[in-house]
């Protein structure tokens, strides 16, 4: 269920709080019980990851349908009373008229977030050119200034994920989207101290996510310490989830063994928390 408008207005008024000062995680679920998981551990606000939710539904990442996505969005809402970000991927549009119908039919979901990448899904141009991708991001910024302008804007570069190492290009992307409306810059795909430092220099004072996706020599003082303000996990949460499934399962079907059902978590547990 939807939260009520007031719910929704309170939870998108915190995410903007969050984005003020200091930095804080905002983990990825993929399901209502992992959200509601992740809540119970204190954390301030969630956001959806696009492959956890495909692998869930037997999907490569990518190729869910905005009907499913939207669904989804809703079911996270309502697992949580947090505020919640979309991964929208490059917003379930063709045109910039699209996204801008896509993205108002996410904001209606009540999430207090979404992100629009310039990621085109076609491999053999990975990436829009920057008038194209300027102009879907304008457009979903005119969707959510139409519904009232309080769900926060993220503005992805999609550049390190597809084989563009471009940081120069990677940041002239980021400003002009900070230009064109968005509240928050996101390069997934950056790993060193210099590049996180020299792309929070660049968008200054608009706050930027960092995605650690794997272990890190990075720990979430460092990352604070460069100016980043949020930190996500994208998929890797789920990926951890599929790891010990995959092992266990394998395990039982290659050697008959049940070793792999020695970290199982507890069912007491699990009931006590969803009770």
């Amino acid at each position: 269920m939807t939260p009520s408008p007031s719910a929704t207005a309170a939870r998108r008024r915190a995410f903007r709080d969050l984005h003020r000062a200091g930095c804080f995680v905002i983990p990825n679920p993929w399901d209502a019980g992992s959200a509601r998981y992740l809540a119970s551990l204190g954390f301030r606000a969630l956001a959806t990851t696009s492959s956890g939710f495909a692998w869930s539904q037997a999907r490569a990442d990518g190729s869910s349908s905005r009907d499913a996505v939207l669904a989804h969005l809703r079911e996270i809402v309502a697992a949580t009373d947090l505020p919640v970000n979309a991964d929208f991927e490059s917003g379930y549009g063709a045109t910039p008229a699209d996204v801008a119908e896509s993205v108002r039919l996410a904001v209606a979901t009540g999430v207090a977030g979404l992100s629009i990448e310039d990621a085109t899904g076609d491999p053999a141009r990975p990436i829009h050119d920057l008038g194209t991708a300027l102009a879907r991001l304008r457009a979903a910024r005119e969707a959510i200034d139409a519904a009232g302008g309080d769900t926060l804007l993220v503005g992805r570069a999609e550049n390190l994920l597809h084989g563009r190492p471009d940081l120069a290009d990677t940041i002239a992307r980021l400003r002009a989207y900070a230009e064109a409306g968005a509240d928050c810059l996101y390069a997934p795909g950056l790993k060193t101290r210099e590049d996180i430092a020299a792309v929070v220099a660049a968008v200054a004072p608009k706050p930027v996510n960092l995605l650690v996706g794997s272990t890190s020599e990075l720990t979430l003082a460092d990352v604070a310490a460069l100016g980043v303000r949020r930190v996500s996990v994208g998929g890797a949460l789920a990926r951890s989830a599929w790891g010990g499934f995959m092992r266990a399962a394998q395990s039982l079907a290659q050697h008959g063994s049940f070793d792999g059902l020695a970290g199982a978590a507890s069912g007491a547990e699990l009931n006590a928390l969803f009770r």
